[in-house]
């Protein structure tokens, strides 16, 4: 990935290009980037000018320094939780909301820990490759608080209601071994591996078919709270939707060329 320039370096979300791959790097290694309002406002801006781009058929999320986000900014909590809260929770719910609707695969490159906020992003991921050595900690109820960043939505989904509630409930730390188990994570690389892999990946998902992407990561997201006849219904908009494209056109010539399709997100 291109190297931020030192503007960007002060910044407390980093946003690089680098073709089709954006990545969006947490950046206060000062405080293992847990989020404070003014990140927390960055990376909603940040997502919407993504998913505003076309160009755009992968999306990276890592941390800077040692972890990949240890959580809320606790000082921002601190000085009055009420509406501290608040103040975070408007950008980055927005930002969750528009990840998910985004056609571009999301994927979180984790490394040294994922806590309270910083796990619920993580979650909110439609892939996640782990370094080996990594913790996992929902910690929410270690402040004696419930979760937020769609935590709640999510982890039940992953893991399912009775793991879902040990982990938010205990508030224990969980090993990649535990998360891979577990389901919270893809993939589990040794360290001096992450970058590699992590690229490889990318470059996968970033030269597939974006548009048939979107359409399935909304129809997973979605079949849960659907009867069987409405998804079928959704199963079949999406599915005449993504036969109007210029990919399907190109897989089902590479099927029978039988020669590796490629896909042009559009």
């Amino acid at each position: 990935m291109a190297l931020p320039t030192s503007a960007e370096s002060d910044t407390p979300l980093q946003v690089t290009r680098e073709g089709a791959v954006a990545t969006l790097r947490f950046s206060r290694p000062e405080a293992m980037n847990a989020i404070d309002v003014p990140m927390a406002q960055a990376l909603l801006a940040a997502v919407q000018g993504l998913a505003a781009d076309p160009g755009v058929r992968a999306v990276v999320l890592c941390g800077a320094g040692k972890a990949f986000m240890a959580g809320g900014d606790l000082a921002t909590l601190r000085a009055d939780p009420v509406q501290g809260a608040a103040d975070l929770l408007g950008p980055l719910n927005a930002a969750v909301q528009v990840l998910a609707s985004m056609n571009a695969p999301v994927i979180a490159k984790v490394h040294g820990a994922a806590a309270g906020a910083g796990l619920a992003l993580m979650l909110q991921a439609d892939f996640v490759i782990a370094a080996e050595g990594t913790r996992f900690n929902l910690a929410y109820i270690n402040l004696g608080t419930s979760c937020d960043v769609g935590a709640s939505w999510a982890l039940p989904r992953l893991v399912g209601l009775r793991h879902a509630l040990e982990i938010a409930l205990l508030g224990d730390t969980l090993t990649t071994s535990d998360a891979l188990r577990l389901g919270l994570v893809n993939r589990v690389v040794p360290a001096q591996h992450l970058d590699e892999a992590s690229a490889t990946l990318v470059d996968r998902l970033a030269n597939g078919p974006t548009l048939a992407y979107g359409a399935m990561k909304r129809l997973m997201r979605a079949s849960f709270d659907r009867d069987l006849d409405t998804q079928l219904i959704a199963e079949t908009a999406a599915f005449a939707g993504c036969a109007a494209t210029q990919d399907m056109r190109a897989g089902i010539e590479a099927f029978f060329a039988k020669q590796p399709a490629r896909f042009e997100g559009r």
